[in-house]
C-alpha cells in the first residue's frame, strides 16, 4: 500500500514544552510564593502560566507578552524587572530563551521528593538524623533560584513558627506523650515563646504569631491531620526543632556551636517576602510585649503544666464581670422593640458589649483588666473566661416557629453540648401578640415545662423586654457579687473530658475559692454551628431525627454503638427478627435512668434495616 510506505516508525523527538522557560521559570517561583503565603495571586500566576505554555514563539520581554490572555500591566512588569536584573547579573547579551546554567524549571512533585528523599537518608542514619537532616537543609544541594543558592527556611527567635516548633518537639519529649497536639493548646504553650500574640493582630496588621502555621507545614515541617485539626512535626520538622533546642539552651549560657545558623535574605527575597515578614513580625521594634498575662519565659509549658495553668489565670480584682449581648439581639427584625432592650441596660448602668454568639444570645465573660500601652492607640487586649451561665431568650411567638420547624430541639441540644453548665432559657409572653400562634397554648405549655423537667434547663419567665433586661440586670450584678474574690483559671475542652461534672464551679458555688473557665474564643469556636462534623455527630443528628427520641436518648445509644456500622453489624449478629426488635430497649438514659423502650426499639430497627421505602 502506497499510504503505508510513508509510516515513519520509532520514537517522537521530545519537542521543547515552552519558547520561553526563563519567563515560565519567573512565573512558577511567584506562585510558589504566593501559595507559600495564602495569597489568592497565586491563581493569577497559574493563569498566565497556562497562557505562556500554549504561545508557541519566543518573546524578548515581559512588554510583548501582554498579547496573551491573563497577562496583565503587573505581570509584564515583574518579568521586565526580573529581565533587567538578568541581564545584569549575565551580561547584555545573555540568552532568554533558556535556563542558565541548565536548570531545568521547578516540578509540583520537587519538594515530595526532595521530603521523601530526606525521609529515607533519616531512616538509614538514625544515628545521624539531626546532623543528616542539618545538612540536607543547609546544604549545597538546594535548588538554584535564578542562579542563586535557595537558603533553608529557619524561623527567627520568639517568632510564631519558633514558638510552634520548640513547643511540640518539647511536648513530643514527655513521656507517654500523644504526639500531636490541638490548635487551642498550642496557641497557649507556644504564647510564652512567642513576642507576638496567637489570636489577635497587631494595629494595622491581619497577620498573628499563628500565621506562620501555613508556612511550616508548606515548608513540611509540620502535619495538619484529623477534625478538630491535629498539629505534629514531621522528620524534618523534629530534626529543626532539635537544633532550635539546642541553640535556646546555649542562649542560656555559651552559645551552642549546633545552632542554627542566621538567614541573610537577599535583596530580592527581601522585596518578594515583604507579607511573611509581616506575618512573622521579626524586627525588634513591633516584638515590643507579649499578650497581657502571659510571661516570656522559654520553658515548656507541656512540660510544666502548673506554671502554664498560672499563666492562664486571672487574680481577684484583675477582671472585670462583663454583659455579652449576640448582635442578633440588636439589629434585624423588629428593631425598635431590640434597640429598646439596650436602652435598658444603658439605664439600669450595666457593662454589656455587643458581639457575635455561636450559640445563646447572652452570657457573662470574666475580662482581665489592661492598662494601656504609651505609644499605642488601643490597649491590648486581655483574656477572657466564659462564666458557666448562658441564656437563650425566646418570644412565645419564636418559640411556637422553633417548634414547628425543628429548631427548638436542636438549640437545646447544642446548649447541653457548649461547655456552659447553667443554660437558661427566657421566655418571654409578649402580651396580646400570644393570642395569634398557630399552635394551641398548651402545647406551648407544654414544652416549656418539659425543657425544666426532662431537659433540665432553668425556665424564666417574663412579660416584656422591660422585665427581660431587668432579669439581665440582676444576673449581672449577682454574678459580680460572687465572682468578686475567686480565683478563674482557664482549662481547655480536651480537659473538660477528664474533668466530668463535678469541678470547682459544681455543687455550691459560694464555698467554693476558685473557678475553672474555657476561654471565650475556645468556647465560640467550638460552638459553630455549620462546622465539620464527626460520623459519631451525624449519627447523633440522624437519630434525632426520628420523632421520640431526645438528645439524651440519643446519647444513651450513641454511648453503645457510636456509628451506623456498629449499630448494623449488632443487628446481623441478633439471631431472631425480635430480637433485633428490641436490641435498643434496654438501653438506659437521663438521669432516672430509664429504658428506652421496645416502640423507639422497633422504630430504630426500621429505619435502618427494612429494604425499600418505609410505609
Amino acid at each position: 500500500m502506497p499510504d503505508s510506505e510513508a509510516v515513519r516508525l520509532g520514537r517522537k523527538r521530545a519537542l521543547s514544552p515552552c519558547p520561553n522557560p526563563l519567563f515560565l521559570h519567573w512565573l512558577s517561583e511567584l506562585k510558589d510564593q504566593a501559595k507559600e503565603r495564602g495569597l489568592k495571586t497565586q491563581h493569577v500566576y497559574q493563569k498566565a502560566i497556562n497562557s505562556l505554555k500554549k504561545y508557541p514563539l519566543p518573546l524578548q520581554s515581559g512588554r510583548e507578552a501582554k498579547i496573551l490572555q491573563n497577562f496583565g500591566d503587573g505581570i509584564c512588569k515583574v518579568l521586565d524587572d526580573r529581565l533587567q536584573r538578568h541581564y545584569k547579573e549575565h551580561g547584555a547579551n545573555a540568552p532568554i530563551h533558556s535556563l542558565p546554567g541548565g536548570v531545568q524549571p521547578p516540578r509540583r512533585r520537587s519538594n515530595k521528593l526532595a521530603t521523601s528523599k530526606a525521609l529515607s537518608e533519616t531512616s538509614r542514619h538514625p544515628s545521624d538524623r539531626g546532623r543528616g537532616n542539618s545538612k540536607n537543609l543547609q546544604g549545597d544541594g538546594g535548588k538554584e533560584k535564578g542562579g542563586k543558592k535557595k537558603r533553608e527556611y529557619v524561623p527567627q527567635k520568639r517568632t510564631g513558627g519558633y514558638a510552634v516548633l520548640l513547643t511540640l518537639y518539647r511536648h513530643c519529649q514527655i513521656p507517654g506523650s500523644k504526639g500531636f497536639m490541638f490548635k487551642m493548646e498550642l496557641e497557649r504553650d507556644a504564647q510564652l515563646l512567642c513576642d507576638k500574640s496567637f489570636t489577635v493582630p497587631d494595629l494595622g496588621s491581619k497577620y498573628t504569631a499563628w500565621s506562620s502555621v501555613s508556612t511550616l507545614i508548606h515548608k513540611d515541617l509540620l502535619i495538619k491531620t484529623h477534625s478538630p485539626a491535629r498539629y505534629s512535626l514531621t522528620e524534618l520538622g523534629l530534626a529543626l526543632a532539635e537544633r532550635l533546642e539546642a541553640s535556646e539552651r546555649g542562649s542560656k549560657g555559651e552559645p551552642a556551636a549546633g545552632g542554627p545558623p542566621a538567614v541573610d535574605l537577599t535583596e530580592d527575597e527581601l522585596e518578594e517576602g515583604k507579607d511573611e515578614k509581616e506575618r512573622e513580625d521579626c524586627s525588634t521594634e513591633t516584638a515590643a510585649l507579649p499578650e497581657p498575662g502571659l510571661g516570656v519565659t522559654g520553658k515548656s509549658q507541656a512540660a510544666e503544666p502548673q506554671r502554664a495553668q498560672s499563666a492562664e489565670t486571672l487574680l481577684p480584682g484583675c477582671y472585670d464581670i462583663v454583659l455579652c449581648v449576640d448582635f442578633i439581639e440588636t439589629t434585624g427584625g423588629s428593631t425598635a422593640c431590640k434597640q429598646e432592650l439596650v436602652k435598658e441596660l444603658q439605664r439600669n448602668g450595666v457593662t454589656f458589649h455587643i458581639r457575635k454568639l455561636n450559640v445563646g444570645d447572652f452570657l457573662w465573660v470574666a475580662r482581665e483588666r489592661v492598662a494601656p500601652v504609651p505609644g499605642q492607640l488601643r490597649p491590648p487586649p486581655g483574656k477572657e473566661l466564659v462564666l458557666d451561665y448562658v441564656i437563650e431568650r425566646k418570644r412565645i411567638d419564636d418559640l411556637c416557629g422553633s417548634i414547628i420547624d425543628g429548631r427548638f430541639r436542636e438549640q437545646k441540644f447544642r446548649l447541653k453540648r457548649c461547655g456552659l453548665r447553667r443554660p437558661i432559657y427566657l421566655v418571654e409572653e409578649c402580651g396580646s401578640a400570644a393570642a395569634h400562634l398557630s399552635l394551641p397554648e398548651s402545647t406551648l405549655q407544654q414544652a416549656i415545662v418539659n425543657t425544666q423537667v426532662v431537659d433540665g434547663f432553668f425556665v424564666k419567665r417574663v412579660q416584656d423586654v422591660k422585665e427581660s433586661a431587668a432579669y439581665l440586670t440582676v444576673m449581672t450584678r449577682q454574678l459580680q457579687k460572687l465572682y468578686q474574690n475567686r480565683t478563674l483559671f482557664c482549662h481547655s475542652r480536651e480537659e473538660e473530658g477528664e474533668r466530668g461534672s463535678e469541678g470547682p464551679c459544681a455543687g455550691r458555688e459560694r464555698e467554693s475559692p476558685s473557678c475553672s473557665l474555657l476561654s471565650f474564643s475556645e468556647f465560640n469556636h467550638g460552638a459553630v454551628k455549620n462546622k465539620c462534623q464527626t460520623v459519631r455527630e451525624v449519627f447523633a443528628r440522624q437519630l434525632m431525627q426520628i420523632s421520640g427520641i431526645s438528645g439524651d436518648k440519643a446519647a444513651a445509644i450513641l454511648e453503645r454503638y457510636s456509628t451506623v456500622s456498629s449499630l448494623l453489624q449488632a443487628y446481623e449478629r441478633c439471631p431472631t427478627e425480635p430480637d433485633r426488635e428490641k436490641l435498643l430497649s434496654s438501653i438506659r438514659y437521663g438521669k432516672l435512668k430509664r429504658n428506652v423502650g421496645p416502640a423507639l426499639s422497633r422504630t430504630v430497627y426500621q429505619l435502618y434495616c427494612t429494604p425499600g421505602s418505609l410505609s
